[in-house]
């Protein structure tokens, strides 16, 4: 979506809102496809004394498998983005301010660069998620397996004086 950003600019307390669905389903996060409804993205770019500010919240659901046990899950996202724009900068490598060159701003890819870069980078069923067994590979969140514990043969030596005492 465009957004034309010349009259937030050129005049103090201007604000111009804005909401529309981004389509990210043919966007690929560790091999799976998450995003099968669109992402909503809602907000607003003031003026406020003579800083230029753009805000934005973003919904949307991740449909995928849990990093620990590969259950299916589904989660909602709800994530808040703000970036102060500015027409030149003094320093280049100020990462706290965006550098707009063009009055007609298109806002999908700087919505979708928040978007990736707020994912976490494990997605799990739960906090508390136990994982699969490494043996057997039971998911370990509906009990537990019967497989024996392998003893690290570097540390069979401390298991056996363990035994005999």
């Amino acid at each position: 979506m465009f957004i034309e950003l010349e009259p937030v600019f050129n005049n103090i307390g201007e604000q111009k809102s804005f909401n529309f669905n981004i389509d990210l389903s043919g966007e690929e996060v560790d091999g799976v496809f998450p995003f099968k409804t669109p992402v909503v993205v809602a907000g607003v770019v003031k003026n406020s004394s003579g800083i230029v500010t753009l805000e934005t919240d973003v919904n949307f659901r991740y449909e995928g498998f849990c990093d620990r046990c590969a259950e299916e899950i589904v989660k909602d996202f709800c994530f808040k983005f703000d970036h102060t724009l500015v027409l030149s900068l003094n320093n280049e490598e100020n990462d706290d301010l965006m550098l707009i060159e063009d009055l007609h701003f298109e806002l999908d890819p700087l919505v979708i660069e928040d978007i990736f870069l707020s994912l976490p980078t494990k997605i799990l069923c739960s906090e508390d998620c136990a994982g699969l067994c490494l043996q057997c590979g039971k998911n370990l969140n509906h009990g537990v397996c019967n497989c024996k514990k392998e003893i690290d043969p570097r540390l069979a030596i401390l298991q056996q004086l363990l035994e005999d005492n």
